[in-house]
């Protein structure tokens, strides 16, 4: 059932164009003592179709003043009816969200809601589709633990009340209060669990650039640089990664800010990676990019949650058939203790494999240092190019003099003989292309440059360049 309606949300405005469902209600399956269940008017969520800045999107809306916003069989039912409509109807699904969790008068009949979304969320989510969420306060239990958490994008209000049990629940389990920084949308976001802490007044246009209308530019932290590094590019190879390494010298972030028209964070819990579903040129392009200066001291390595990061960037880009354009710079992957029991190698392992299937075009360009695996990781693209004062090595020529000669001193020797620089590595054929670097229209020459790989670049190119330099470094003899 479906009905015209110019009911006013508090997010998105008097937009719901048409309501789905609107005469489906709940009846009292376990025969609950004291249960009235709701009229349809007054159930706990509404769904329909609805507009964003003029887009199209089926809306899932919960709200906690109507019996806490449980998920009972008839809120389960709407949910599902909706993403089967979003997805035959390819539409975009926006989620805003409050909930108590399953409505506990309706039992396991509201709780088997929770796998029958999970069916309807992977339909639309195998169709390619973009789902966002907005979480109000409180969103807890089932509903958070389901439909909820299954969008690709999710933002939360700030103070909102977040967590898998709320705090009475969490009380009555352990026995304890949590504390205040837990269960909180600032705690979500620091943990990577929320993409974006967006005020109400916000939500709209934060939707909105999740969806590819209004532009939210990237803006770097204050005291980053303001323009490309301009200054003279040496001729030696151990003076060119020196450069390289300069502190004052942009890094990803700040070449994802130049690149880009606007950006939408896919947030996670390592500053090194940083990810967005982004616009270049108009183009909307999954953006990753590596921020040697996230931890202040110009040499942040990415760890295991980094990589994680570069993963779900990949697969959303592989799944809503969007292209890649990573920004690498970095030293190489954290190997200290507590990444290698986060296991970041094999998190760097799982990053090739997201890159080497995704079936979009992806394109990779070294701003800075690429340090080893950690920078290969996100270098295992279709086009591969790097700026002409960047450098990529097996590893630091320190670290490579210590293990060849257990001797720190010939650092400067081994940055020479293992050609690292740009220009070295494009006429060994292992990258695709130098792009210059200062100018006074630097950052447009490299914009060009991203925008014709985006375009040029075919899948599988990827691993035809790795095979043909390959062949060149094999012996006539084998």
């Amino acid at each position: 059932m479906a009905s015209t309606s110019t009911r006013a949300d508090p997010v998105l405005g008097p937009q719901l164009l048409t309501e789905w469902d609107a005469g489906l209600r709940s009846a009292d399956p376990l025969g609950f003592a004291g249960y009235e269940p709701p009229r349809a008017a007054d159930e706990a969520v509404t769904t329909g179709l609805a507009l964003v800045d003029g887009r199209e999107v089926a809306l899932i809306r919960s709200r906690f003043d109507r019996h806490g916003g449980t998920m009972s069989a008839a809120v389960g039912e709407r949910v599902v009816r909706a993403l089967r409509r979003a997805t035959d109807r390819r539409l975009p699904v926006v989620e805003i969200v409050a909930s108590g969790g399953a409505r506990l008068q309706e039992g396991m009949f509201a709780l088997v809601q929770m796998a029958r979304t999970a069916s309807a969320a992977r339909a639309h989510a195998d169709a390619g589709l973009l789902s966002l969420a907005v979480y109000r306060s409180p969103t807890t239990g089932g509903v958070y633990a389901s439909w909820g958490s299954f969008p690709d994008l999710r933002a939360a209000e700030p103070g909102a009340t977040i967590g898998f049990g709320g705090p009475r629940v969490v009380k009555q389990v352990t026995g304890e209060w949590p504390p205040k920084t837990s269960h909180t949308a600032e705690s979500a976001y620091r943990h990577g669990l929320v993409d974006a802490l967006v005020p109400e007044p916000e939500q709209l246009g934060w939707l909105s650039a999740a969806l590819g209308g209004r532009p939210r530019p990237l803006n770097p932290p204050s005291g980053r640089a303001h323009h490309p590094d301009d200054s003279d590019l040496p001729s030696d190879p151990w003076a060119v990664l020196s450069r390289a390494r300069g502190r004052r010298r942009p890094s990803g972030l700040e070449w994802a800010a130049w690149l880009t028209e606007s950006w939408v964070d896919l947030r996670g819990r390592d500053p090194a990676v940083r990810a967005g579903l982004a616009s270049i040129g108009g183009l909307r392009t999954v953006v990753v990019a590596m921020d040697r200066h996230a931890r202040g001291d110009g040499g942040a390595r990415p760890d295991a949650a980094g990589f994680r990061l570069a993963q779900r960037a990949v697969r959303l880009a592989d799944r809503l058939r969007l292209p890649v354009l990573t920004l690498v710079d970095t030293p190489g992957a954290e190997p200290g203790p507590a990444a290698e029991s986060d296991g970041v190698a094999g998190e760097i392992a799982g990053t090739l494999l997201a890159m080497a299937g995704c079936r979009t075009p992806t394109v990779a360009l070294c701003v800075g240092e690429g340090g080893s695996g950690g920078a290969m990781a996100l270098a295992h693209t279709d086009r591969l190019l790097m700026l002409s004062g960047a450098v990529f090595s097996v590893i630091g020529p320190e670290a490579a003099s210590m293990i060849l000669y257990r001797d720190p001193g010939r650092a400067a020797e081994l940055a020479s003989a293992m050609r690292i620089t740009a220009k070295d590595l494009h006429a060994l054929g292992l990258i695709d292309g130098v792009v210059p670097e200062s100018g006074p229209d630097a950052v447009r020459v490299v914009r060009d440059a991203v925008a014709q790989a985006l375009a040029a670049a075919t899948v599988g190119d990827r691993d035809r360049r790795t095979a043909a330099a390959t062949v060149r470094a094999l012996s006539d003899a084998a």
